[in-house]
């Protein structure tokens, strides 16, 4: 889609607040104002810190607690919301998934303190299974919201596809939607037995026709685990999304009668927008922001219908300066001290410090780790591996269960693809696409195309190959070398990669009908954490497996 007068694009923000307010006299119409608030993409976030550095920072459901509790002294009559992916992201999280899941969900009980009326349900809400979804599920004092997520086979929605709320007179209808695009599945086939998520365009239409038609709802906003498809400074698509992944441009473009679009899942903060006379916006992950919306409405005499006359968007920092709600606070204490004990257990060393942040540019040690890792739990020909979190290190000395969790921000499961040499090739051609047109004499950092996130990124460890950014994109795989012979188009190998990427996440489409060998029962990290509690020791030199052309690039 191409920018248009029909667009005025301001700033970025998910958490939904709703407040209503109403005004009028005998001589002119009844005016009502509904501020919402919007957070999306908590991603287990409740407490200001970061687990992997273990540093404070300005985040989390805590924050955000005291932020709703200030407007709620303005607007009392509040509604709250949030826009997905909620129970998985933190390794409090990951903890109490998969080590401790008794005691209740601790994302569920800090909205629940907090006062949420509904949530949109995101792709990472299915990570750890239907078990840990449907247990955090039931523990919610607020319904999750899919409209476009069905039983199998039937035309009955798994989660409930819209609520109503009365708010001082006006009828408020909120429709949830989640992104089809869900490649962090473990497997496919598993949770495509038990659900269908269907096209959201079209269930966006349809749902929003009964609610205007048959709850005679005076606004619509939609909730939704979606973004952005778009990027509306050149109209083209953001690359390597899956089919219907993203459609916020599309619902707003297509879909009569939606009032407000509350996004997520793309983690692109957008404080304000205009589309088609629709307003969307979307806050920051992990709760460092809070979106807010304010809508004007009016209606003349009792029979009259209410009607929107002005809306406005922004965004609200959750800043180191605002003091946590001690409420949430000692709610999540318990949850917290158990995962600190847990992320401080020393499970081997490391001679030498390693860091994260030189994956693209060389082959590293630190790296090298997560290959061996794959290489060995699959027993695989080759590993793929997406670069780590930025922050990562293993430090010199003791190295602690923190640091190896740390190595990634999100779950992934380790997969085993038979796959051709000619499927691998395209594969890291689709990784090359991070560098843009080669240009003598630039710094690397200068050569990133930046429309390719760092986590689309993969570099191959069971080979040996070069990478000449000089040359045009999808020729820049050299010299692919497999035990010091040449890697045949048609030659069989046995790839170790992740549940992402054999789903087709970031665009990696050619590994679709790859067969599967071996799917890990573990997560990444678990087997990461393993490997270096059973070898002790961390190898600290890289393989140099691959090297980055021209050598004036380095």
């Amino acid at each position: 889609m191409k920018t248009s007068n029909k667009l005025l694009y301001g700033l970025i923000g998910g958490l939904a607040l709703l407040t209503c307010s109403v005004t009028g006299d005998a001589d002119g119409p009844a005016r009502s104002t509904i501020t919402i608030l919007s957070t999306t993409d908590l991603h287990g976030n409740i407490l200001p810190i970061d687990y992997n550095t273990n540093q404070p920072e300005a985040r989390g459901l805590a924050g955000v607690a005291t932020l709703v509790k200030q407007t709620r002294k303005e607007a009392p009559d509040l509604l709250l919301f949030d826009s997905g992916d909620t129970i998985q992201g933190t390794p409090l999280t990951f903890y109490h998934a998969r080590i401790n899941n008794k005691p209740s969900d601790p994302m569920m009980a800090a909205m629940n303190a907090i006062g949420y009326d509904a949530m949109a349900v995101g792709n990472h809400e299915y990570e750890f299974g239907f078990d840990v979804l449907n247990k955090a599920r039931s523990e919610a004092r607020f319904p999750w919201l899919s409209a476009n997520t069905y039983k199998k086979g039937t035309d009955q929605t798994y989660f409930k596809p819209f609520i109503v709320k009365q708010v001082n007179g006006v009828r408020v209808g909120i429709l949830g939607l989640t992104t089809p695009g869900m490649p962090n599945l473990d497997d496919p086939e598993v949770y495509y037995s038990k659900i269908e998520l269907r096209e959201p365009v079209s269930e966006a239409k349809k749902w929003t026709t009964v609610l205007l038609e048959e709850e005679r709802v005076d606004l619509v906003v939609i909730v939704m685990h979606m973004g952005l498809e778009d990027d509306l400074r050149t109209g083209d698509r953001f690359p390597g999304q899956m089919p219907n992944e993203n459609a916020a441009l599309a619902i707003a473009e297509r879909v009569p009668g939606v009032d407000v679009i509350l996004m997520g899942h793309t983690h692109r903060e957008v404080p304000s927008l205009y589309i088609n006379g629709v307003l969307l916006a979307q806050a920051e992950r992990w709760g460092r922001s809070v979106a807010r919306i304010d809508v004007y409405l009016e209606k003349t005499g009792a029979a009259g219908r209410w009607r929107v006359v002005a809306k406005s968007a922004r965004t609200i920092p959750v800043s180191d300066q605002l003091q946590p709600d001690p409420e949430i606070v000692a709610i999540a204490e318990p949850y917290h001290r158990e995962v600190q004990s847990w992320l401080d257990q020393v499970v081997g060393d490391s001679p030498v410090e390693l860091r994260a942040g030189e994956e693209r540019f060389r082959d590293t040690a630190i790296l090298d780790l997560v290959h061996r890792v794959q290489l060995d739990a699959g027993r695989a020909d080759v590993s793929t591996a997406m670069t780590l979190n930025a922050k990562a290190r293993i430090p010199k000395g003791p190295v602690t269960i923190r640091d190896l969790i740390g190595l990634y921000e999100y779950e992934a499961t380790p997969v085993v693809l038979e796959v051709t040499g000619a499927q691998l090739k395209e594969a890291l051609e689709h990784s090359a696409r991070h560098f843009a047109e080669y240009k003598p004499n630039k710094p690397l950092s200068e050569l990133i195309d930046a429309r390719f996130p760092g986590y689309t990124y993969d570099v191959a460890e069971g080979i040996t190959y070069d990478l000449d950014i000089s040359k045009p994109v999808g020729a820049r795989i050299l010299n692919m070398r497999f035990r010091g012979q040449p890697v045949l188009p048609s030659q069989k190998l046995r790839l170790a990669t992740n549940n992402y990427r054999a789903n087709g996440g970031a665009g990696y489409t050619m590994f679709k009908d790859a067969p599967v060998i071996h799917r890990s029962k573990k997560e990444l990290r678990e087997l990461i954490i393993d490997w270096v509690k059973r070898n002790g020791h961390i190898p600290t030199t890289p393989t140099n497996n691959w090297r980055l052309l021209p050598e004036i690039a380095r």
